[in-house]
């Protein structure tokens, strides 16, 4: 039983571990908020998990054999990965411009909601690399 095997078997069981851990970072600081916290900083985790599902719909296979002259699913499959990628960097970035903004400004939540927000979309994020990663093994 080789390494890619074991990844395999166990990487969709961890990539859901830590999918679960980065949303509940984020229900723990929501949760544990002192004042309500509005659905504007809901928005990066929410893009996140949906930037995850995006990637995932990509086989390998469609990435590896390119051809600049077809015009096939190659294309198109490359297209999808860079707008979910994009999505994912824009959502990562909001998260720590809500930390940036509940550890500077008044009136909003506690910092932990700002960081708790970054350790959801990191780990979300991380969790879709995992399971593509592991659905997609090979030896």
């Amino acid at each position: 039983m080789g390494l890619p095997e074991i990844w395999r078997n166990l990487g969709p069981g961890l990539a859901g571990a830590v999918f679960g851990a980065g949303w509940w970072f984020w229900f723990d600081a929501v949760v544990c908020s002192a004042i309500t916290v509005q659905f504007l900083h809901y928005l990066p985790g929410i893009f996140a998990s949906l930037a995850s599902l995006m990637f995932n719909c990509v086989r390998r296979d469609e990435l590896q054999d390119y051809s600049p002259f077809d015009d096939g699913e190659g294309c198109r499959s490359r297209t999808w990965l860079f707008l979910s990628y994009v999505i994912a960097f824009v959502s990562l970035a909001g998260s720590a411009g809500m930390l940036v903004q509940d550890a500077l400004l008044p009136d909003t939540p506690s910092s932990w909601t700002g960081v708790a927000g970054v350790l959801q979309c990191t780990c979300v994020l991380a969790s879709g690399l995992m399971y593509w990663t592991s659905r997609t093994a090979t030896e």
